[in-house]
């Protein structure tokens, strides 16, 4: 629990650099976030005897990125995603004997999956949609920035009070085939701290407290699916973690699960929701 607690906060503090600076910084450390998480996804399902296209499906998870870079281009991301389903399932032709069409579905799930969501998170932190820079008592933040703050933050303080709710007063188990954890108690301890904890940013932003609140809401509960979608496919492919590469926490992956699925929904509901 002590080496999970110094890598958390040690984790917090390069991230709030890293989304404070943006620009080229944050695009790459995306970059690096989405090309950790598909080498443990092709190392997960390598394990259960597929075979993903562990380089070519880099070379598109790195171009949806890019894609991303300086505003989310969505005929380009559109282009890559037809263009990693095509080619990878060409690859069973081009290979046939090597490269199965299970292996196929699974890289190209896998592109989409991912490569998809990270580029929305380098999309998030530079989008504007309108928005005049957020005032705080802290500074002035981009709005990106201030979109960035939201999405994470409610992420975090999905997991951190579901956790503790369910430590404390977890009785009935949520979902006991897939996450035996998780209890509902847990879960309905981190809508009411998810849904607070977006509220106070709205008050912090200046953004309708109203509207942040219910995007605290739907964060929790998004959150909550994502970390479920990663703990089947884990169950699945028989692994515990999707990697080691963060002391106490796991992958990169498994400290993503959630993030995955948060990120873009947050993108997509400033973009019918009024906040300010």
């Amino acid at each position: 629990m002590l080496v999970r607690i110094i890598t958390g906060i040690v984790g917090i503090g390069l991230a709030a650099f890293v989304i404070q600076a943006g620009g080229t910084l944050f695009a790459v450390c995306g970059l690096v976030l989405a090309l950790g998480a598909w080498f443990e996804y092709c190392n997960a399902f390598d394990k259960k005897g597929y075979r993903p296209a562990l380089v070519i499906g880099g070379l598109f998870v790195s171009a949806m990125c890019y894609a991303a870079y300086g505003g989310l281009d969505t005929g380009l991301l559109t282009m890559l995603s037809l263009g990693a389903v095509l080619v990878m399932f060409l690859l069973t032709v081009l290979l046939h004997g090597s490269f199965s069409v299970p292996s196929a579905a699974v890289s190209a799930a896998g592109v989409l999956y991912l490569g998809m969501s990270f580029a929305h998170l380098i999309g998030l932190r530079v989008m504007e949609h309108g928005m005049a820079p957020v005032e705080t008592q802290l500074g002035v933040l981009e709005p990106g920035c201030a979109l960035i703050w939201t999405a994470l933050i409610g992420t975090w303080a999905s997991d951190t009070f579901a956790y503790f709710a369910g430590s404390f007063l977890g009785r009935h188990k949520l979902c006991p085939s897939i996450s035996p954890g998780k209890t509902v108690e847990g879960f309905v301890g981190g809508l009411i701290g998810t849904t607070a904890s977006v509220a106070g940013l709205g008050v912090l932003f200046g953004f309708d407290v109203q509207m942040m609140a219910v995007l605290g809401l739907c964060i929790c509960i998004i959150a909550t699916l994502g970390d479920l979608v990663e703990s089947v496919m884990k169950r699945y492919t028989g692994i515990k973690d999707s990697g080691h590469i963060i002391p106490g926490h796991g992958g990169i992956w498994d400290r993503f699960d959630s993030v995955i699925y948060t990120v873009p929904f947050v993108y997509y509901f400033v973009q019918f929701v009024a906040l300010r």
